[in-house]
């Protein structure tokens, strides 16, 4: 496909092939593919499928086979990926490669490539996922089964990849139709589409000069305001994309709340921010300001859940709470549901001999089962507080991430029950290994209590933009955040290394709503985020060196712009 006569052909005339990847992981460095489906279309039809299972020569991760329902039995007698990649390499030649979130698969597939001895492979790409953003701008999810729902395409068994590939497939040919009842599509003007928020291929359904107007809005991430004719805030808005956002306003399947908000608005302001998190904190603080008459407050970033240790007590226990505080207790999180904070709370019970009972039980001051079964050190009984810490400090590096001491720990407990022919109980203890090795931990938010953590959080925007927060035990700090007095953000850094103490800078009840509103969105945005912990640096220049931008000033302007509602 390098001759470039083929960006103006038809896209009725090229020939796509849809591809989807069932992986051992998420990274194309470490995991390696495990089932590969490819669908091919043309003029808008089906003409070909390949699918196969690829010995990834590693054991498939349990989660990876509850989801796909592939296991290392399936793949014993398949292929190896440099087996199959000549075929794989044919069925993809001389064509445009599509995928939904493209990238995570062509990723794969380019190193599993590369792996193979094949180092050319850079096809043209379509990516249905950045043509549905820009296309279905109202839908609140854009994956691929609510994309097909929202198409009425019907869906089958989801993970599989053939199955995936072929519902992707359907969804390209409904975005081409729609695309085209203007006028025929070619290449170019697709792959346009898919890449740029100011492309001319016209999107039915809006009207001509409102688009005019909004055409003049960034496709950045901000905060927008609809205005009635006293110029009165009546609604208060942020987007990861203030263009497709503010679009949706205006199509004709708007929601019935949004065209109330449009039918009574004069005009709309909007203002660039570096990323959706600092617009997100933006709105929560406007509405408790403002209350404009079509906002409620924000009930989707309440607490969830966390694990705590209640450090008042000679001998905390670990509980889970969905409340987190700066009260001196160390809590661990954001976990999304309880299920999840239970899965890491029981792994904790089990691998670790911290006390499982209430304060009613260790009051007894007497040795329970547990204790006899060597799953507590017996602190009611004992008072030992050295031997509690030791076991507490192992509790803590787990938290952290640092998994070799419970490693070595459960598989000696492993060999001693094997030796002793207690099988079942080895096994159990098998159980428990896999978890670690799946990193359960990670499902928690931060490697440190999220009440005492001092981070930077790096949190991205588009492509050209950032945020930067700094959290200093509780505290939170947001660069060039225009709510909040004008501190000097290099000059918190400069404090914390220094060693000074600023008794005004304790947490305010501002800052627990914030970390509530921050742990929520980076627990679902976890690819936007990169975190630095201070511990790791010895000054604010080591520390800014390591980060990409070193804090200079980014690359866009933060503007207000204002455009009038036509009325009819």
């Amino acid at each position: 496909m390098d001759n470039p006569d083929y960006l103006e052909t038809s896209v009725r005339d090229i020939t796509f092939s849809v591809v989807d990847l069932e992986t051992t992981g998420l990274r194309p460095t470490s995991s390696r593919v495990i089932e590969i489906g490819i669908v091919k279309i043309r003029n808008n039809a089906i003409i070909d499928r390949y699918s196969t299972f690829i010995n990834p020569c590693t054991r498939i991760p349990p989660y990876i086979s509850s989801l796909t329902t592939i296991t290392d039995e399936d793949v014993y007698d398949a292929p190896l990926f440099e087996e199959a990649a000549p075929e794989i390499a044919d069925m993809l030649s001389n064509t445009v490669l599509v995928g939904h979130n493209l990238q995570f698969d062509y990723s794969f597939l380019k190193h599993e490539f590369q792996r193979a001895g094949i180092d050319e492979f850079n096809p043209l790409k379509i990516c249905t996922l950045k043509i549905a953003r820009k296309l279905y701008p109202e839908l609140p999810s854009k994956s691929l089964s609510k994309v097909a729902r929202h198409l009425h395409i019907r869906t089958r068994t989801l993970h599989r990849a053939l199955d995936d590939a072929e519902l992707t497939a359907y969804v390209l040919m409904k975005e081409i139709k729609q695309l085209e009842e203007s006028k025929p599509l070619c290449l170019r003007e697709l792959m346009d589409y898919q890449l740029s928020p100011g492309v001319k291929v016209s999107t039915p359904g809006i009207n001509n000069t409102i688009a005019e107007h909004l055409a003049e809005v960034p496709g950045l991430p901000g905060n927008y305001f609809f205005l009635n004719a006293k110029n009165e805030i009546i609604y208060i808005g942020k987007a990861k994309s203030l263009n497709a956002r503010l679009k949706s306003y205006f199509y004709g399947n708007a929601s019935v709340k949004g065209k109330r908000i449009v039918k009574q608005a004069s005009k709309v302001q909007f203002q660039t921010t570096g990323s959706e998190l600092t617009a997100l904190l933006t709105e929560a603080e406007l509405i408790k300001l403002v209350y404009p008459k079509h906002n409620v407050q924000l009930k989707d970033f309440t607490n969830k859940y966390f694990l705590r240790i209640n450090r008042s007590h000679p001998f905390p226990a670990v509980e889970v709470t969905t409340e987190f505080d700066f009260d001196g207790n160390d809590y661990f999180g954001l976990f999304t549901t309880r299920r999840k904070a239970a899965e890491v709370q029981e792994f904790i019970d089990k691998a670790f001999l911290t006390r499982e009972c209430d304060e009613k039980e260790f009051k007894k001051s007497k040795r329970c089962f547990l204790a006899e079964i060597d799953r507590c050190t017996a602190p009611c009984e004992n008072k030992d507080m050295e031997l509690y810490e030791s076991e507490l400090q192992g509790l803590y590096d787990f938290m952290y991430g640092k998994n070799q001491f419970i490693l070595n720990r459960l598989l000696d407990r492993m060999k001693r029950y094997s030796d002793q022919m207690r099988y079942e109980k080895a096994g159990e203890v098998k159980a428990l290994v896999d978890l670690v090795i799946a990193q359960i931990q990670k499902s928690a938010l931060l490697a440190e209590p999220v009440n005492k953590a001092n981070v930077i959080l790096k949190v991205n925007g588009s492509p050209f933009t950032a945020d930067y927060l700094i959290i200093l035990e509780g505290k939170v700090y947001i660069k060039d955040y225009y709510l909040s007095e004008n501190t000097d953000f290099l000059s918190v850094l400069e404090d914390y290394y220094s060693g000074s103490i600023n008794v005004n800078n304790a947490p305010a009840e501002e800052d627990l709503e914030k970390l509530k509103i921050i742990l929520n969105w980076i627990v679902r945005n976890r690819n936007s985020v990169q975190i630095y912990y201070l511990k790791n640096y010895s000054n604010t220049d080591e520390l800014c060196k390591d980060i990409a931008t070193s804090f200079q000033k980014q690359e866009f302007i933060s503007k207000t712009r204002e455009i009038a509602i036509p009325k009819k």
